[in-house]
């Protein structure tokens, strides 16, 4: 079991105060990831939702040190699907259900953790009444250890007080909030006609490279007019983006 100094404590409660009190429900895992560092070795992470479309497992993740969105491909996982939607909570090493001689082998692993100089990583799945609601992956880099115990000590810690905000947040209907056209969104928080241009583009799913290319702007000058947007409208991603503004008028 892993010692536990004074500070780890004292960081421990303040995650736990902010799980609770942090109004905006993506800021809260934001601030999650962030300040679990201090607590937990980890070089990157994700932390997703429980999906309420059919068919559909995983959705909406808000991400540390890392970018992409994997649900599509995690959802093809053999050895983890049925765990993740079993209802059960649940903290695992993902060497503790494959093999690491075996699950360096497949597609997943090619395709996600080798790109990203991952090795390790340790999953938290988070369910309460028998429900799944959302799960936080931890990943390490090649040459690092593997996660240990005292690591799963430190989230066991955690889990039930997630847990509880994750079931608040379904039930308050917080997920299924209104989302405004984008039209609406230029009136509402005065965005420029350049602003209004990009975040047209935005909506429409194309990349960055193909919106420079069309707007004949550089890569720096996108990443400014869209952190501009962002906190126009008081986001931090453009996953929040998604959830808020319509793709179509």
């Amino acid at each position: 079991m892993k010692k536990m100094e004074i500070n780890d404590w004292i960081m421990l409660n303040n995650i736990i105060y902010k799980i609770y009190t942090t109004e905006c429900f993506d800021d809260m895992r934001y601030e999650l990831l962030d300040q679990l560092k201090m607590v937990l070795d980890f070089d990157s992470a994700d932390f997703y939702m429980a999906s309420t479309e059919e068919g559909k497992l995983l959705c909406d993740p808000v991400t540390y040190n890392c970018d992409m969105d994997l649900s599509e491909m995690y959802e093809d996982l053999d050895y983890s699907r049925g765990i993740v939607a079993s209802g059960k909570m649940l903290i695992y090493r993902e060497t503790d259900i494959i093999s690491d001689e075996v699950r360096t082998q497949t597609d997943y692993y090619k395709k996600v953790y080798k790109p990203n100089n991952w090795h390790y990583a340790l999953q938290v799945v988070i369910a309460r009444n028998k429900k799944f609601l959302g799960a936080i992956t931890f990943y390490r880099t090649i040459g690092k250890e593997n996660f240990h115990y005292d690591d799963i000590f430190v989230l066991d810690i955690l889990k039930d007080h997630l847990a509880y905000r994750l079931e608040q947040f379904y039930k308050s209907g917080e997920n299924g909030m209104d989302k405004i056209t984008v039209t609406e969104a230029v009136a509402k928080y005065d965005l420029t006609r350049r602003e209004h241009t990009i975040l047209k583009q935005l909506m429409s799913g194309k990349d960055n490279a193909r919106i420079c290319d069309e707007l004949v702007i550089t890569p720096n000058t996108l990443k400014k007019h869209i952190l501009n947007i962002y906190h126009k409208l008081g986001i931090k991603s453009r996953v929040q983006l998604f959830k808020m503004v319509k793709e179509f008028e």
